[in-house]
């Protein structure tokens, strides 16, 4: 992997300093082609703010905007940010792979096998083969649901046939990359009720959101679940347990909310707190009004969007892995027992270092950045902790302060998103790599706890 990307000395960057890079020239890329007079709208003016923001935004897709997307950008515009948002997620799947592989060969063979036999993934694949499968599914999926929205929104609404193609081509590629972006002001919400349209969305999230290695092991494993890897398992359980729990507590929580659920008939209350469970994913559509929700809800939705989807997808979050990995790890000591174990499999130490150190730096990074925001504006907590979450987690559900926050608030919220699609993959590569073996060990010590 060190041999892959070298500078202009010809010294090697590493994985995460490669993966960076990347993503920070099509962001670049990105901005300087939304600043371009073709991408505005008529009578639209776009600072550079604005399109720094957005192009973020897209690229890791978020689907947080500061301006109101099908207006404010023109047919090029929008044509621009459904590519960053196509970079961006089938982006983060290729590379995360292609980490995975090169991470494999610069282990021993002893190690190299090992990670054959707990991922499933060869040691030494056809690359080709492997970026190739990834595009395959990808386009297919999203074409898929491209056209069951197209044959709905055609016969159901009255779009004529170019713009019918339009919508639906740009809300698959969005839902399947968990972006979030709409072509309407209010995003969903004008189409709540229509479960022939909001299903295969949700379908579309949840599939781009396990992750690509989860999908290959399924492809070939589907019926032989014994045979499926602890991460395989970790994501389905995980994934599964958090949709349900989501849409119950949403549901019931919103039940009696005039304002949300409360004036729809009972199959649309389900529908949309269902809905609202599967945009937690990192996906940031939303049929009702986030902003009109209670303030228990907000905080089941941070928690939902902090866990995030699986490794090696689309989604942002910690990783659904992370978070089953802290959940076995007190369930052991709870018990009382010395080897963390799940689904028949004993966990690796070092997995646990891992997972504490992406979730104390996730907690850190949000509670820096909610701090800088409540100082310089005079929001509420509970609207800036919602914000900064949604953000970190590449999620981009809002209670409708985005566009208000100040140019240097807007900034930190970049520099969040951004962090918040790269950290936890650029983080867990580098503490892969540098795992050193010490030659001496001090004296052992236990400080009080507790």
């Amino acid at each position: 992997m060190s041999r892959i990307v070298r500078t202009r000395r010809g010294r090697a960057l590493a994985p995460a300093q490669a993966i960076v890079l990347g993503f920070g020239l099509t962001l670049v890329i990105g901005t300087a082609l939304l600043l371009l007079p073709l991408s505005t709208a008529p009578g639209s003016r776009t600072t550079v703010v604005d399109a720094l923001f957005t192009a973020t935004s897209a690229v890791s897709v978020t689907g947080l905007v500061v301006v109101d997307t099908g207006s404010h950008w023109s047919g090029f515009g929008l044509a621009v940010i459904l590519l960053l948002i196509q970079l961006g997620g089938l982006g983060i799947m290729v590379v995360a792979t292609l980490v995975g592989i090169a991470l494999a060969r610069r282990l021993s063979m002893r190690a190299r096998m090992a990670t054959v036999v707990e991922t499933k993934t060869a040691v030494a694949p056809n690359v080709r083969r492997i970026v190739g499968g990834i595009f395959v599914t990808s386009i297919s999926i999203e074409a898929v649901v491209a056209l069951i929205l197209f044959i709905r929104i055609l016969t159901g609404y009255g779009y004529g046939v170019g713009e019918a193609a339009w919508f639906s081509v740009f809300h698959a590629v969005s839902a399947f990359n968990n972006a979030g972006f709409a072509l309407q002001a209010d995003s969903m919400m004008g189409f709540a009720s229509d479960g022939w349209l909001l299903l295969p969305m949700c379908a579309a999230i949840i599939i781009g959101g396990i992750g690509f290695p989860v999908l290959r092991e399924l492809r070939r494993e589907i019926r032989h679940p014994l045979h499926w890897s602890m991460n395989t398992r970790i994501v389905l359980a995980a994934t599964a347990a958090l949709l349900a729990l989501g849409t119950i507590a949403v549901t019931v929580m919103e039940w009696s909310n005039p304002a949300t659920l409360g004036s729809a008939d009972p199959g649309t209350r389900i529908l949309g707190g269902f809905f609202h469970a599967v945009q937690t994913r990192t996906a940031g559509f939303n049929s009702v009004d986030i902003g009109a929700m209670h303030d228990e809800t907000w905080l089941v939705t941070d928690i939902l969007m902090f866990i995030g989807g699986g490794p090696a997808g689309t989604a942002g979050g910690i990783k659904v892995t992370t978070f089953a990995v802290l959940f076995f790890i007190l369930w052991t000591e709870l018990r009382g027992g010395t080897a963390v174990n799940i689904f028949g499999k004993r966990l690796a130490r070092g997995v646990h270092r891992q997972a504490i150190s992406v979730v104390l730096l996730a907690i850190a990074a949000i509670v820096v950045v909610t701090l800088a925001i409540l100082a310089m504006t005079d929001l509420d907590l509970d609207q800036v902790l919602f914000e900064v979450v949604s953000a970190f987690g590449t999620v981009g559900l809002s209670t409708g302060i985005t566009s208000d926050l100040p140019e240097p608030a807007r900034v930190l919220i970049v520099m969040l998103m951004f962090m918040g699609r790269l950290g936890p993959l650029t983080l867990g590569t580098a503490l892969a790599l540098k795992e050193r073996r010490a030659a001496y060990e001090l004296p052992k010590e236990r400080p009080a706890i507790g």
